[in-house]
């Protein structure tokens, strides 16, 4: 379905508590270098219908006016909420994963992130999971995963990807390190992975007066058995969450708690260590309103990217959590490391 994807009927809103190089050339070959793992690839007799298309399509590009995206609606899973936009027709992508609240369109970076990449010849992905919008409080870690996992597939199957590059928003930062310690098959098509705003919830949530004693009652529910219950409404206003969810983003330790400046070098180690094998970005925003004043952020985006084996640092002076305020900063940060060698380089992943 080819469409322009506005945000005058989507919009969606961020934050921790409510939330080689890219110019090498596509394959020429007719099955790209994932085809060793994938079985039953389809004929793409889609591409020929394409073809046709491309002299009215290749002269535009993937946005039509402010806030309006030019590119491809899809559907990549079975159920109702899986859905993804595409911007461009290229066979590398870049895949952005919103945080709490977030669905399509989240950022600001986004349109100029677009026509940016589509210069270089990738597409920008935006996909929803069972996790967007009001959907993140029922949802988990493990089924983010899952969902990623099955719009990778997709991307291999159906659109004969030579790779992606995952970029996580707040809380998305959790679910692309969640996903690639899962090890699931489509995750060795990750070529690199960003992390912009990796921040803490839990530090975030314990500076609300309602929180300790919320910990206390998910504690309970969960040790009854009862942690896919539903928290009283105060627990999150925003969504409806259930006590295992509200404990992994609020409780020490819990599975959402990666990005927290009073864990140990070890604990970090422990949490993030695995991205060692991935060309990693860390992008810090050093005003982000969702990190506690207390916190020393240079020191914790140091901590951070040790502990990933030595993930590339970008600070963005004065940036809030979404970066509205240093778009250009942001993308230009995004594109030097999408189009630049990562520290093992862009070989095929499969040798």
């Amino acid at each position: 379905m080819n469409l322009s994807l506005s945000s005058s009927t989507l919009s969606s809103s961020s934050s921790p508590s409510a939330s080689s190089s890219a110019s090498a050339s596509s394959s020429s070959s007719a099955t790209s270098w994932f085809s060793g793992i994938v079985r039953g690839r389809s004929d793409r007799s889609s591409s020929l219908k394409m073809a046709a298309n491309s002299s009215s399509s290749d002269n535009l590009g993937p946005i039509k006016a402010k806030n309006q995206f030019r590119g491809v609606l899809f559907k990549y899973g079975p159920k109702a909420i899986q859905v993804a936009f595409k911007t461009g027709e290229h066979k590398q992508q870049v895949v952005f994963i919103g945080g709490l609240t977030d669905g399509f369109l989240a950022t600001e970076y986004l349109e100029p992130l677009a026509i940016a990449l589509d210069k270089e010849k990738w597409s920008l992905v935006q996909l929803l999971m069972s996790s967007s919008y009001s959907g993140y409080g029922t949802s988990s870690l493990q089924q983010d995963a899952m969902e990623i996992d099955q719009l990778i597939s997709y991307l291999i199957n159906k659109e004969n990807s030579e790779g992606v590059v995952l970029l996580g928003h707040s809380t998305g930062c959790q679910d692309i390190v969640h996903y690639m310690r899962t090890n699931a098959a489509c995750s060795r098509a990750v070529r690199a992975a960003i992390l912009q705003a990796p921040v803490s919830d839990r530090e975030y949530n314990a500076t609300l007066p309602k929180t300790a004693a919320m910990i206390d009652l998910a504690s309970t529910m969960i040790a009854e058995g009862r942690g896919s219950e539903l928290m009283p409404r105060e627990a999150d206003p925003s969504s409806p969450i259930t006590a295992s969810r509200y404990h992994s983003l609020c409780a020490y330790m819990g599975d959402d708690d990666m990005f927290s400046s009073d864990l140990t070098d070890d604990q970090l180690r422990m949490r993030l260590g695995h991205m060692c094998n991935t060309p990693c970005q860390v992008i810090f925003s050093m005003a982000d309103e969702y990190i506690p004043e207390y916190v020393d952020k240079k020191a914790l985006v140091e901590r951070l990217c040790r502990a990933m084996g030595g993930a590339e640092k970008v600070e963005i002076e004065h940036g809030n959590h979404s970066v509205s305020n240093r778009v250009g900063e942001a993308v230009q940060a995004i594109m030097d490391f999408v189009k630049r060698e990562g520290p093992s380089g862009w070989d095929d992943p499969w040798n």
